[in-house]
């Protein structure tokens, strides 16, 4: 599929930046704000109709945008889906590891299934551990690499009864870390942005009083939208984070503060 060519100045202006997870939700918010501050974008997610979808409304506002199709509990579609991203973008600039699922919520330590604990660590641990390893040699080559990991401030104040997430999301944390110091030598930056409670299709089953709960004790006494998480995505992808690695920033309206 052909890009289009418009949109050419922006923060991000001739950046090349993957972004899993992003038919829909948060994922779909980053690549949305990406490809308007001058990026192209490609988005890559399990659900093929709503990549679809996806793409083909970025397209019609003009903005630079492509889909691959992937499985992030899959390392041969993970590797295939750089490769794609890399050949369809002629390089790569910026890494958003977005793709993740969560075990439903609702259940204790004791209830939750070892096949679901599995499927949630191969997909938000290994997956962001193997797509940023695919990625790695097309990111140094760039001279300007970025990679930017999804946590979540459920891992900094210990969400209850959601603990295969919360645990996949403390992990994210730690190879950040990890990751920062690996690819330094590359000249790739690596962070994280850890949301709170985003209104996002993927949240509809958080039930009400958690809602309440995130909204009474933020210092911004509000929901939070995905807006409110792009635009810290979309600095750590840019020449102004360039020395900025390693680091983990809480975007949650003050519910949990450093």
């Amino acid at each position: 599929m052909t890009m289009n060519t418009t949109h050419p100045t922006g923060q991000l202006a001739g950046r090349r930046i993957l972004v899993t997870g992003a038919a829909r939700g948060l994922g779909f918010a980053f690549a949305q704000t990406l490809c308007s501050q001058g990026a192209q974008v490609v988005l890559a997610d399990l659900r093929e109709e709503l990549l679809v979808q996806a793409v083909a409304q970025l397209r019609a506002q003009g903005l630079q945008a492509h889909g691959v199709a992937f499985d992030a509990g899959n390392p041969a579609s993970i590797e295939h889906c750089a490769q794609q991203a890399v050949q369809a973008l002629g390089g790569l600039d910026g890494l958003v590891n977005n793709a993740a699922v969560t075990d439903s919520g609702g259940k204790g330590m004791d209830d939750i299934a070892l096949e679901k604990w599995d499927q949630v660590m191969n997909v938000n641990v290994r997956g962001v551990w193997l797509m940023t390893r695919a990625c790695r040699a097309a990111l140094k080559d760039s001279g300007r690499g970025a990679v930017v990991n999804l946590a979540s401030d459920t891992a900094m104040w210990g969400a209850p009864n959601l603990m295969a997430y919360v645990a996949s999301k403390g992990a994210v944390m730690a190879m950040t870390h990890a990751m920062a110091r690996e690819l330094g030598g590359d000249a790739v930056t690596v962070n994280a942005v850890a949301p709170g409670l985003v209104l996002v299709e993927a949240t509809e089953y958080v039930p009400e009083h958690r809602h309440r709960l995130y909204i009474e004790q933020r210092a911004l006494q509000r929901e939070q939208g995905p807006e409110d998480v792009s635009g810290a995505v979309s600095y750590l992808l840019s020449d102004g984070a360039r020395f900025v690695t390693g680091q983990v920033l809480p975007v949650n309206g003050g519910f949990v503060m450093n």
